[in-house]
Parts: structure tokens; sequence; C-alpha cells
């Protein structure tokens, strides 16, 4: 990358924010589940030794109750949750509208009774897109379900999981 684009080359597009945006928040919301099954984000964390500790997320395991937070859940063994129990810190980044997004979070856990899930409640520190005019991102790491019907349904319940979580953490 450089600093000023040369003759017929387009520049690159970068967008900072601090609040999701309104079709960010839509794709965050629970609903569409359905339609955006193959969506996916990842979400980085590192640990105390340094280690970059890497999960990946569907819709069904992110929710934004409001523009400047995202609840997220993870495995409670993994080595992600831990990471971000420890630091606090976590990076979400992904696909979105022919863009490259990511979003610097400060996350906290959560408790529910009940949840075998590490529920996390972060607040957007800042954010950023990237857009270049001569490529358009399609895609970025995707995947399609064996049992839509079954996994769907947890996801449902899930998000159900992370409003109840966001609701505890206000």
């Amino acid at each position: 990358m450089t600093d000023s684009p040369s003759p017929g080359t387009h520049p690159v597009e970068q967008i900072a924010f601090d609040e999701w945006p309104p079709e960010l928040r839509t794709l965050f919301d629970g609903t569409l589940i359905e339609t955006k099954g193959g969506f996916t984000a990842s979400l980085l964390a590192v640990d105390e030794a340094g280690r970059v500790r890497t999960s990946l997320l569907s819709l069904g395991e992110l929710f934004a109750p409001d523009p400047r937070t995202l609840c997220f859940a993870l495995w409670s063994n993994s080595r992600a949750a831990q990471a971000i129990k420890s630091t606090r810190r976590a990076t979400l980044t992904f696909v979105f509208d022919e863009a490259f997004f990511q979003v610097q979070l400060e996350a906290r856990a959560v408790a529910l009774d009940d949840v075998s899930l590490a529920c996390f409640v972060a607040t957007i520190e800042t954010g950023e897109l990237q857009r270049v005019g001569y490529a358009r991102l399609t895609s970025g790491i995707c995947f399609e379900l064996v049992e839509s019907e079954t996994v769907t349904t947890r996801w449902r319940a899930q998000v159900e999981m992370l409003k109840r979580a966001a609701s505890a953490a206000a």
C-alpha cells in the first residue's frame, strides 16, 4: 500500500467507526440466521503468552443489542475464551458488503445460570472497514450447514442466551 495511488489505480477506501453501521446492526440482530447462514467472523484474542487464539463465529453466536455493543458466545474451555477472560480484549474480523471489517473490542465475561457456553459482552473501541475499487470481496470464510434445521434451532437459542447476557450486563 502506498500513500498516493499511481495513475489508473483505485485507492483504498478506509472508514473508521465506533458504532455498528445500521446494516451491521441488522446482520447481528438475530433475524438473519436462515438467510445468512454461511456468514463467518473470525474472533482473535492474544493470550498472556502472546499467542493468537482464534474462534470462528456464526450469526448464531453474535448479537448486537445496541450500536456500540456486541455479545458473543464461545465454548467455555476454548483457548480464545480463556484469553479474552484474562485480557478483556478481542478483535473481530469479517467480510460484509464487499468490504473487510476489523473491530477492536473490550470484552467482559457475563455468567449466566444453566449456560454451558462462555458469554461475553463487548464494547466497540474502534472499527474499520476497508474496500478497494479494483476488486470486490465476495466472501470471507464460509461454510455450509450439514444439519441446517438442528443448527439454526440451536443458534436461535444461543442468540436468546446472548440477549439475556446483554440484559444481565446492563
